[in-house]
């Protein structure tokens, strides 16, 4: 049996096999997936601005920003029995969906959220293992807690795995 665990946009969550976890429609947003290969426990957070600080006053999603969404989901794994020391990152997402005329910095949203979750997996000596970012194509991901592995549907591109 292999239930599918789905995180939505701005949303997290984590999981433990048989179950695997997936999220839809990443555009400019990041998928980011921590996982602790020996601990059998992955939590993904779907992230789709790159600081808290671009939020509206008052309480925030915090599964909506890389800065915030990693901290809670390491929280979570942590809960769930992941060791800190031991997790590592995948990523996917990060597209530039549209093409604008000027070089405003605010439109490289996409771009930007992949800085963004780099720098903080920097940040927390979080090892990124490998990626699937940019292009101009959304992607669909799920990771599989007991492989450890990232399946990647991309928009006119086909499958591919991390």
């Amino acid at each position: 049996m292999n239930d599918v665990v789905k995180v939505g946009m701005a949303d997290l969550n984590i999981v433990k096999p048989p179950h695997t976890i997936r999220t839809s429609g990443l555009g400019s947003c990041v998928g980011v997936v921590l996982y602790d290969q020996c601990a059998k426990v992955a939590g993904m957070a779907h992230i789709m601005l790159p600081e808290s600080s671009l939020g509206k006053s008052g309480s925030i999603n915090v599964a909506k920003y890389a800065d915030t969404a990693i901290l809670e989901l390491i929280h979570r794994l942590e809960k769930a029995g992941a060791r800190i020391g031991s997790l590592k990152a995948k990523i996917a997402g990060g597209a530039q969906m549209f093409n604008f005329s000027s070089a405003n910095e605010m439109m490289r949203i996409g771009p930007r959220n992949v800085e963004a979750v780099k720098q903080q997996l920097k940040q927390l000596r979080i090892r990124l293992v490998s990626e699937d970012v940019g292009g101009s194509s959304g992607r669909t991901i799920e990771f599989n807690p007991e492989t450890s592995v990232l399946r990647i549907r991309t928009v006119s591109k086909g499958e591919a795995e991390i």
